[in-house]
């Protein structure tokens, strides 16, 4: 019915957040993502108005509307509702957790645990998404063209070894960003190596 509203942040939650658009207040549930951008940004906007991309969930039990800072957030949350159990709110628990791209990551390295660690979401559900959603993410548009190498880099190292995927969770927890532990570890022919031996390696590297 809406694709977006545009107007006066008029209320900010992190759950949830009012725009005033022509006089009327529109409450849509947010994700953490959506929130931390909507958060930097509220004191930035030149005009005062910001802009969330809708998406109206109807069901029995009541109609609510759901806002997304960008149009990837958007298309991400409608590609999750496909999936068999995932409803409105785990979508929203799962976006919270992580970015679309970084979903997608998720999705083409078979990161079940990386999914599950969003509320409410259980191993068995993460497995579905990914059995469900892998074949179909190259046609959404969150999906850039540096992501999309990326991932399949990834999930072609992964269907041999999960040692890459396991490096790359490493140095991302030693405070290093995606692209970093990425730019670092396709350096590195990671085949005849133990793990413990790849992150070493892969340390050097970045600190020189």
């Amino acid at each position: 019915m809406f694709y977006y509203i545009s107007g006066k942040l008029a209320l900010l939650d992190p759950s949830f957040a009012v725009v005033d658009a022509g006089g009327v207040g529109y409450r849509m549930s947010i994700s953490q993502t959506t929130y931390s951008l909507l958060s930097r940004n509220a004191n930035n906007v030149a005009n005062g108005n910001t802009t969330l991309y809708t998406y109206m969930s109807v069901r029995e039990d009541g109609i609510e509307l759901f806002g997304f800072s960008t149009v990837e957030e958007l298309d991400a949350y409608k590609l999750l509702i496909t999936v068999s159990g995932v409803g409105p709110k785990a979508a929203i628990a799962i976006l919270s957790q992580m970015t679309p791209q970084k979903l997608t990551v998720a999705i083409c390295s078979d990161d079940k645990k990386a999914i599950s660690q969003a509320n409410g979401i259980g191993p068995k559900t993460a497995a579905r998404i990914i059995l469900e959603l892998k074949d179909k993410l190259a046609k959404t548009s969150f999906v850039s063209e540096d992501t999309d190498i990326y991932a399949s880099e990834i999930a072609q190292g992964a269907a041999s070894s999960n040692k890459l995927s396991d490096a790359q969770e490493a140095l991302i927890a030693l405070g290093y960003s995606r692209n970093e532990a990425y730019n670092v570890l396709k350096t590195i022919d990671t085949s005849a190596l133990e793990l413990d031996e790849i992150i070493r390696l892969a340390l050097k590297k970045i600190m020189k």
